[in-house]
């Protein structure tokens, strides 16, 4: 039975970002069944310290996200990412949601966007690169739009697999960053097959590259209700989550999921239970 741990802060449910309404509002509660279970357990995502954001960006940033509206919560979600995967490294859990107040994959050394404020994955690889033995990483991207600055910060890293589904086709000479267009999918009769195919098509390029871990930053705002619609619905991320724990299984690795974007409550109440619930059971 796979050790889950769940990463939340109180304030992701009273500010998180981007939403009409609260995109967290039923939370933790819609997690009290699954927290019953003895493999599971809810860690508070604790604060990043300035020292460790500032290994992965410029100084200017803590300024910046100061004076961001959006990014009330972003130490703490930054601090969240970090707790869960040194507790995978230290191989005290299996597997890791990490749910996020501010996102983190558009932000870069100096720059960020889409109230993205500090790149907690990045900070995260760089953190657990200290603590352990862990050098190579695999970071599968399927938010509605590029991640940018996770691209720009991992780009002369060739022990970082970056694979991100979004509006262009790119593939590095050494193979470990690529882009698939899946915009091009947008709508399409059977969108959700064919986005799940595109993801299905990817993986196998996990166990060419051997990582210490499998990170999913999963985003719902490709939803066809929501504000990056590429017209897909529940069932296509319900898939993918499938093939992410098959996948992480096949390759013996840990398995973390990062939540992204994502704007509609009652979208972040019919997704994230059950992928988490998946993480739990399969």
């Amino acid at each position: 039975m796979k050790k889950v741990g769940i990463f939340y802060h109180p304030s992701f449910s009273r500010k998180s970002y981007m939403t009409i309404g609260n995109r967290l509002r039923d939370f933790p509660e819609a997690l009290e069944e699954l927290l019953t279970r003895p493999n599971v357990q809810m860690f508070t995502s604790p604060r990043a310290s300035e020292e460790l954001i500032l290994k992965v960006h410029a100084p200017e940033m803590l300024r910046m996200v100061a004076r961001d509206p959006f990014c009330s919560t972003a130490y703490e979600s930054v601090g969240g990412v970090v707790a869960g995967m040194e507790a995978l490294a230290k191989g005290e859990i299996d597997r890791a949601f990490c749910f996020i107040g501010a996102g983190g994959h558009h932000a870069g050394y100096r720059q960020f966007w889409g109230a993205c404020c500090f790149n907690d994955v990045v900070i995260a690889i760089t953190r657990v690169r200290e603590i352990s033995s862990w050098r190579r990483f695999a970071i599968y991207d399927t938010d509605a739009h590029h991640g940018d600055g996770t691209r720009q910060l991992v780009d002369g890293d060739p022990e970082v697999l970056h694979v991100c589904f979004c509006g262009a086709n790119y593939a590095s000479a050494d193979g470990t960053k690529v882009d698939v267009d899946v915009y091009r999918l947008a709508w399409a009769a059977d969108a959700n097959r064919q986005y799940v195919d595109a993801v299905r098509h990817q993986l196998p390029r996990v166990a060419q590259f051997r990582p210490d871990l499998l990170i999913w930053y999963y985003g719902f705002d490709t939803h066809l209700e929501d504000y990056g619609s590429l017209g897909l619905t529940e069932e296509a991320y319900f898939q993918i989550c499938d093939l992410m724990i098959a996948t992480a299984e096949e390759c013996g690795i840990p398995l973390q999921v990062v939540l992204g974007g994502g704007s509609l409550p009652h979208l972040a109440l019919a997704t994230i239970p059950e992928i988490i619930r998946r993480l739990v059971e399969h």
